[in-house]
């Protein structure tokens, strides 16, 4: 994925759009955990700061997973955005380490690609803010039924006064 930046070095605060769409295998975006399913869309736009270049842009897929909490599969549509500046080592050296440096008329956005899809990613993958997971007793999937199962699970340093009660 590469940005062709001659036109946007010559117009100092225009905005260039550019839109490429792309695949996980293309971006090594392999993991076990989840799998991208179909297309991945970049879009965005880069900017010639005077001193940099800034490029923008959002990047959306399909996400497809097995909930950790109740085991169902799953497709979400996410959408992660990104922003980086990049300066060309042509002309200076980078004294800075927010700034990746480039060569040549092009920017090559892949890593930044990459690493927004992987860093963007959460610990767990859960189908909803609301999935109540499965029953520790029988597995039952809590978000289809209530099972009805005793779910209840005692402080063990609570369960000689547990004894007390129950004798009463």
């Amino acid at each position: 994925m590469k940005i062709n930046v001659i036109q946007s070095q010559e117009n100092i605060g225009e905005q260039y759009i550019f839109e490429f769409v792309t695949s996980a295998n293309d971006l090594d975006v392999i993991v076990d955990q989840y799998s991208i399913q179909g297309d991945i869309t970049v879009k965005g736009y880069i900017v010639n700061t005077g001193n940099a270049f800034k490029v923008s842009g959002n990047i959306d897929l399909l996400k497809h997973f097995q909930c950790d909490r109740c085991l169902e599969n799953f497709t979400h549509k996410q959408e992660f955005s990104f922003s980086e500046e990049y300066k060309r080592v042509d002309d200076i050296v980078l004294d800075s380490d927010e700034m990746i440096g480039f060569s040549g008329d092009y920017i090559d956005i892949s890593d930044l690609v990459r690493e927004a899809i992987l860093l963007s990613q959460p610990l767990n993958n859960i189908c909803s803010s609301e999935c109540r997971g499965l029953c520790i007793k029988c597995g039952a999937n809590l978000n289809e039924k209530d099972c009805g199962c005793d779910r209840h699970i005692m402080d063990p340093r609570l369960a000689a006064l547990q004894k007390l009660f129950n004798k009463n």
